[in-house]
């Protein structure tokens, strides 16, 4: 972690980073589908999906307005399909953390970096989510779209948690995700380290595309990374 201040704050993405996914996140978009009208075993329905994975991270209301440019009315409704059928999906499945994240997330807040949990999902969702895991006390901050003027994968949910918890330095910020639109938030934002990371989401060659500095094969290993002992930057990239 040469050229740059110490880290004090680390901007982690909610699935695949820290909750595992499980397909949860997929089920509830081809629920959402199914609601207008697209069904499995249509080509509407492989169009969507594969709009879906290339758009994971954003939220889901820009994802069906992706899908839907024409309908405005058509996306919103869909946007509220995601969020009872995300919920519905939680409700229904033991969500767990990734393995090694609570050892992780306990390390460097002990070291004295403070934790966001930054996402596309909704303020609801993401309250659904951390009270199922219990990780409020795990925390300093949790951001979703609503807490700001736009979502991923614009800078803003890192630039507000960096002003929320008194950040003097935007490369004093890590980043680490599994979704290419969460790795655009942290380049954009200026963070010192962006860590994409290999649990999910997006392949190592879309987060690397997005501007990763370093790729990480699981949040167990970004206490590591930012004390320094960090693998070599991705090529073309500077380390933070």
């Amino acid at each position: 972690m040469s050229g740059g201040p110490p880290i004090s704050l680390a901007c982690c993405g909610l699935l695949g980073t820290v909750a595992q996914d499980d397909g949860m996140r997929e089920r509830a978009f081809a629920e959402a589908c199914a609601t207008q009208g697209i069904v499995p075993g249509t080509a509407d329905y492989a169009h969507c999906m594969v709009a879906v994975h290339q758009s994971l991270g954003q939220p889901a209301v820009e994802v069906f307005r992706g899908l839907f440019p024409d309908s405005p009315g058509r996306a919103e409704a869909a946007a509220l399909s995601f969020e009872r059928s995300f919920r519905a999906v939680v409700d229904r499945t033991r969500l767990s953390p990734v393995p090694g994240a609570a050892e992780a997330i306990a390390e460097l807040r002990a070291s004295g970096v403070r934790i966001c949990v930054v996402t596309g999902l909704s303020r609801r969702l993401v309250g659904v989510m951390l009270d199922a895991l219990d990780w409020w006390r795990r925390i300093d901050l949790a951001l979703s779209p609503e807490d700001v003027p736009r979502g991923y994968p614009w800078p803003d949910l890192m630039l507000a948690a960096m002003l929320r918890l008194g950040v003097e330095d935007v490369r004093e910020t890590a980043y680490a995700g599994t979704t290419a639109a969460g790795v655009m938030c942290g380049t954009r934002a200026g963070a010192g380290i962006v860590a994409g990371v290999l649990t999910g989401g997006h392949t190592r060659d879309r987060l690397r595309s997005a501007g990763a500095t370093h790729l990480i094969s699981e949040i167990a290993e970004l206490p590591a990374l930012l004390a320094g002992d960090d693998p070599e930057p991705e090529p073309g990239q500077q380390g933070g």
